[in-house]
């Protein structure tokens, strides 16, 4: 099982960037995905999730409006675009997969929004 996060990088205020996670070593199209985001000092949080079959999604309310989590079961692969960054999205994220009662994380990907 493999999570591969990519997409991560410093960025102005302002700003994008999309992240992506692509999976492989399980049947991708039955778990529902999620990204969350680790800040230092700070414990693990939810920033966005995505049923399996991408008909629902939820945010955190800190990145409403200004993230889109999307999948492309095709691809096996799940994306996060961020806009309008701020500092304090400054992270590292994570992509996960769950289905009851099995859940997978991948390495994470550094998020750095700064001037």
């Amino acid at each position: 099982v493999r999570l591969v996060e990519s997409g991560g990088g410093l960025v102005q205020p302002g700003g994008s960037l999309r992240l992506s996670c692509e999976a492989s070593g399980f049947t991708f199209r039955n778990y529902r995905m999620s990204w969350y985001r680790q800040a230092p000092g700070q414990e693990r949080e939810l920033v966005a999730y995505i049923t399996s079959t991408g008909d629902t999604t939820t945010y955190a309310d800190s990145v409403k409006g200004r993230f889109t989590i999307s999948r492309d079961n095709a691809k096996n692969t799940v994306y996060l675009q961020m806009n309008s960054l701020k500092p304090e999205d400054s992270a590292v994220y994570y992509c996960r997969a769950q289905t009851w009662p099995q859940a997978y994380w991948g390495q994470g990907t550094q998020v750095t929004v700064s001037s």
